[in-house]
């Protein structure tokens, strides 16, 4: 710990001028819901692991309601690799055979969200964990994907199409966070799961939730708009520009974007992506002005680098 002593008062102002610039984005977000998909190099590196439940124990304690969606991507691929189970991607969705939905399943629920649960919980007993498939929180439906002009099966891989947001919301007014894994029951074959994609399964959940903002964490900086020009990251897009670009994106990027957009359009005021391999990305992205990443808004007018 720090003596008082030690702190100059250059360096005494220098923070309070931080915590005074939060000031009007802590009154805005206060008593609001912001959803928080967690995923990428933030999911396997333990230091970003610890700076990513710092950010969501802050936002609890200083009265904002976060909520936490979160895929296995890495986890998963090492697990499937570690069993000898094949595993192909296609149109940047993972093909998931009945095999390959247990350990998916496994992973998220087992591994994945008791261990971000636990982290949470480190700096005080708020977080609880939840599946997509607890008390109907999400239904799916199965989902193929179109390779030059072909549909193409991709097995257990569905979108979420029904979200019952109550389970999430008892949570809330008991001044829990939830922390949501993205898999879904199957909605067309009783007692079957699906492998939901996470950010499209954090926007649902966002549009459910009349969220003040969805948050999504990746492993690039932001939009491009001349990718890989590295000088034309967008900080700010409408909807309209961001329709206009999404053909033009990389196939990785595709699906953010998309669960931005869907947001966006479902009522959610503001979603962004975020570097998650910055450490506090998440207060960054909240509590500054200048903010970190793309953020998405509704509108007709283009973009601000």
């Amino acid at each position: 710990m720090t003596d008082i002593q030690d702190v100059t008062p250059d360096v005494a102002a220098v923070k309070a001028a931080t915590l005074i610039e939060s000031l009007p984005w802590l009154k805005r977000f206060r008593d609001q819901i912001v959803v928080v998909k967690y995923g990428g190099n933030a999911m396997v590196s333990d230091e970003l692991q610890e700076a990513f439940a710092q950010d969501i124990a802050y936002l609890r304690y200083v009265g904002v309601l976060p909520v936490v969606v979160h895929g296995g991507g890495p986890q998963i691929s090492n697990m499937l690799q570690r069993l000898e189970i094949p595993s192909e991607f296609k149109g940047g969705y993972r093909v998931t055979n009945t095999e390959a939905i247990s350990v998916v399943r496994m992973v998220l629920t087992g591994q994945v969200n008791p261990q971000l649960v636990s982290k949470i919980n480190s700096h005080g007993p708020i977080a609880t964990g939840l599946s997509g498939e607890d008390a109907g929180l999400f239904g799916g439906r199965r989902r193929g994907v179109v390779i030059d002009g072909e549909e193409i099966d991709l097995g257990r891989v569905g979108d979420v199409v029904e979200v019952d947001p109550t389970p999430v919301l008892d949570h809330l007014a008991a001044g829990r966070v939830p922390v949501v894994s993205s898999i879904a029951p199957d909605l067309d074959h009783p007692g079957q799961s699906l492998n939901v994609n996470a950010d499209a399964a954090a926007a649902a959940l966002a549009v459910a939730l009349n969220a003040r903002k969805l948050v999504i964490l990746t492993d690039v900086p932001g939009l491009y708009a001349d990718w890989p020009n590295r000088d034309s990251l967008v900080s700010h897009i409408t909807s309209d520009a961001l329709i206009e670009m999404l053909p033009s994106l990389e196939s990785g990027m595709i699906p953010k974007m998309k669960a931005c957009l869907d947001a966006i359009e479902g009522g959610v005021d503001a979603a962004a992506i975020i570097d998650g391999r910055v450490p506090h990305s998440v207060l960054v992205e909240l509590f500054t002005s200048k903010g970190i990443g793309t953020e998405v808004v509704l509108g007709t007018t283009g973009t601000n680098a």
